[in-house]
């Protein structure tokens, strides 16, 4: 088990930042952490690197106590945080030789891994330069760098691509993918594209608890409420018409598409092809309404719990 969390909670006076969650994420996992502004994702992640102590409840992070051994969890953890620190003033490679000293890598081990992390993030062109100089997309490859510097076994990054350009997003996501093959990863992020292209799981976070844990595709393959078909003909046919079908609640039309909303659990796609049939019209296409991950955020952390 790389990362156990039990009964976790933090108070700042009478708010409860987190409240009484529970999960665990197992090795080589690379987890989406989700919530709004305020939810509790960036102070669970700071407890569980040790920053911050809980106020009840308990971290473990493989089997190592957050707060009774902090300095042996910090050995394990590679950390980026969401507003990324870094001295501006060094070069990139004196930087990252600074940070092997702050975990007591030294001589030649050090000197080669400063060379693996900034080959491996894309660093090459600029461990020359000062960090005040590179771009924010260069600054967060200098930040997973040092997150990686010590070959953690846990990474936990909080906003990794905030703020950056679409390029710089998918080149940083690619890194991330690539790096996170033999680790495991909590990824804290408001791009839900970001979390389908990089998680195998989603936990949601709302109010400091937890609303929401399960794989990825299971979370997107859940159906609530009214099931909803898409179609496209080619021919005249009418909102009215559509609207006398048995067990269908709403229908509307944005001059192509019809969007059919049925009763819950009810299939009408064979109806809908029957209709086709005794109309004579040519059906172009026709597919059931996916969850998406946006919906699924937005029901979950849109719920006001008691």
């Amino acid at each position: 088990m790389s990362l156990q969390v039990n009964h976790l909670t933090k108070r700042y006076g009478s708010q409860k930042a987190v409240n009484n969650i529970s999960f665990s994420i197992q090795k080589g996992e690379i987890v989406g952490f989700l919530g709004p502004n305020g939810a509790g994702k960036s102070t669970t992640m700071k407890i569980a690197t040790s920053y911050l102590p809980p106020t009840s409840g308990t971290i473990l992070v493989n089997e190592l106590d957050v707060v009774k051994q902090p300095m042996a969890v910090k050995k394990i953890i590679g950390y980026l945080p969401e507003h990324n620190p870094l001295y501006l003033d060094m070069y990139v490679h004196e930087y990252l030789q600074f940070v092997c000293g702050v975990y007591k890598i030294t001589g030649e081990v050090a000197k080669n891994r400063v060379a693996e992390m900034v080959e491996l993030c894309g660093l090459t062109k600029e461990q020359n330069k000062r960090i005040e100089s590179l771009s924010k997309g260069y600054r967060q490859r200098v930040g997973l760098a040092q997150a990686l510097i010590h070959n953690p076994e846990v990474l936990i990054l909080d906003e990794p691509t905030s703020g950056l350009d679409p390029n710089q997003i998918l080149e940083i996501r690619k890194l991330i993918k690539q790096i996170s093959k033999n680790k495991t990863v909590i990824l804290s992020t408001h791009i839900m594209q970001e979390v389908q292209a990089l998680c195998d799981r989603v936990i949601v976070i709302n109010l400091g608890e937890i609303v929401a844990d399960d794989k990825l595709e299971n979370l997107l393959a859940k159906k609530e409420g009214s099931n909803v078909i898409l179609v496209e003909w080619e021919g005249n046919i009418d909102v009215d018409t559509l609207k006398l079908l048995p067990r269908i609640s709403n229908v509307t039309f944005d001059g192509k598409i019809f969007r059919i909303t049925a009763e819950t659990g009810i299939d009408i796609r064979a109806e809908l092809f029957k209709l086709s049939a005794e109309k004579g019209l040519s059906l172009l296409s026709l597919k059931q309404e996916g969850n998406t991950l946006e919906e699924i955020f937005k029901s979950l952390t849109t719920k006001e719990q008691a």
